[in-house]
């Protein structure tokens, strides 16, 4: 378009010239990369920071020595398996004698066998692994007894 066409401005783009709207696309992706992109690349805060931190409630099992899983609506999360896979930080002290379902129906409360427990985790969903225990509370039983999709472990 010659530049005294009428409507034309020599200081003002036209907006409808296929060639201005694919020069702002490429500046507007330019910009992103720039401003978006590569400061997260530079200064490592993009998306790959790992897993995020769940919040997830269930029996927590512990039959024996080294080993212990958590039992919630998604399924049985591996938390420990004794010479194996161990979950880093600690895992839920029980809330108490009565709250803790010894293994063969006698013992400390301490000892092995089952309660209710929430636990701040991260996991590894593919494998079903709690992989990292940031935080954990032992519960009362009637709070997972009450949940109707889960099933109370059996000795």
């Amino acid at each position: 378009m010659p530049h005294n066409a009428p409507g034309h401005s020599p200081t003002r783009p036209n907006l409808r010239d296929p060639r201005s709207a694919h020069r702002r696309a490429i500046l507007g992706a330019w910009l992103t990369l720039w401003l978006v992109v590569l400061p997260g690349a530079v200064w490592g805060k993009t998306a790959a920071k790992g897993p995020a931190v769940e919040n997830r409630c269930g029996w927590f099992v512990n039959p024996s020595p080294g080993n212990a899983w958590l039992i919630d609506r998604d399924g049985e999360w591996t938390v420990a398996i004794q010479g194996g896979h161990q979950a880093d930080g600690d895992w839920p002290p029980p809330r108490g004698e009565k709250e803790w379902v010894p293994a063969g129906g006698e013992g400390d409360p301490r000892g092995y066998g089952y309660g209710c427990a929430c636990m701040k985790v991260k996991t590894d969903r593919a494998q079903m692994l709690i992989t990292r225990i940031v935080s954990s509370q032992g519960k009362p039983l009637s709070q997972c007894r009450r949940d109707r999709k889960l099933s109370e472990p059996s000795d």
